[in-house]
């Protein structure tokens, strides 16, 4: 309505009250302004407003997700892997190893997660890097060729999580000083939301009667939610680098399944269920579904965030135990 061309000077009060009329309504039928949230893998602001801002590379999306949070709009988050992807037998592309290149900061895990790692960054010049998982109490895993060593899946407790984003704030503003006050501010309010929703799965936890809270899945991703919530954990392989359980896992799974009547059992959506499945239909449990650990959803998935995962993973948990009881 802008562009209305030349109003010539005798225009009648008649004509003047009309285009009064016609601007105001047009004023009120303009569309609302609206804000494009970028995801953890990629953003979606404009190339030149992003020429000062940080690039910050995590090694998945989960932590990718957290970073996220604290970096807000300050700084761009990307995760080196896609949703989906099984993080611990990963192998970096040549267009990996170039955006590793040109980030200010990489963002890892740690404490053996990502096996490829090493060489990985061997080949990299002059990129800083942080190990998020610096400062957990670490839990060791307790069977097969892994025994002794660290179980990297630190970040499904929330305590730990906790470490996560304090170590994400101050690699950040050490980083980026010029934006440390947003940095700090926004980790101070993620903190928040962790505690509040840690709160809120000891809840859901405490309605299974403690005898019966058992999880069993694939993977051994859950010994620090185990720990947290006095959770009995069970599991097919220690970490999924294996994929492929032997017949002295699969036998111990479905002894124990038997002998302490557990009746769900579940596996993680990066690997697949097939030998959890048999468990199943050897036990009589019910194969209840999957858990999300080493990545995210996509944006309509159930997992599309960290907080997101935790709620699922434990409804679902729960859900399965209590409708057992049926």
């Amino acid at each position: 309505m802008g562009n209305m061309g030349i109003i010539r000077q005798n225009l009648t009060g008649y004509r003047l009250g009309a285009i009064a009329l016609i601007l105001l309504l047009g004023s009120a039928c303009s569309p609302v302004e609206t804000t494009i949230t970028p995801t953890a893998e990629s953003t979606t602001q404009n190339p030149a407003q992003n020429q000062d801002k940080k690039v910050i590379l995590t090694t998945f999306t989960i932590i990718a997700d957290m970073a996220q949070q604290v970096a807000g709009d300050r700084a761009i988050v990307q995760s080196l892997t896609k949703t989906g992807t099984e993080i611990h037998g990963y192998e970096p592309t040549p267009s990996d190893l170039q955006r590793a290149q040109q980030a200010d900061l990489i963002l890892d895990n740690g404490l053996g997660l990502e096996r490829w790692a090493e060489k990985f960054y061997g080949n990299l010049k002059n990129v800083p890097r942080i190990t998020l998982s610096q400062g957990v109490n670490v839990v060791n895993i307790s069977q097969d060729n892994y025994a002794g060593k660290p179980n990297p899946h630190a970040w499904m407790s929330p305590k730990a999580a906790l470490v996560y984003v304090e170590n994400i704030r101050k690699a950040l503003g050490d980083l980026d000083p010029i934006n440390a006050s947003v940095y700090n501010s926004n980790a101070a309010a993620y903190s928040e939301k962790i505690t509040a929703l840690d709160r809120q799965l000891r809840e859901t936890i405490a309605t299974v009667p403690p005898e019966k809270r058992f999880i069993v899945s694939c993977e051994g991703a859950f010994s620090y939610i185990a720990k947290d919530y006095g959770l009995k954990e069970l599991y097919l392989w220690a970490v999924n680098s294996d994929q492929q359980a032997t017949p002295k896992q699969i036998q111990n799974v479905i002894e124990q399944v038997r002998s302490q009547k557990i009746p769900v059992i579940f596996c993680e959506s990066t690997v697949s269920a097939d030998t959890q499945k048999q468990v199943a239909r050897e036990t009589g449990a019910k194969f209840a579904g999957v858990f999300y650990v080493d990545s995210l959803t996509l944006a309509d998935g159930v997992a599309p965030t960290y907080l997101d995962l935790l709620t699922y993973n434990i409804n679902t948990l729960v859900k399965g135990l209590r409708n057992s009881e049926q």
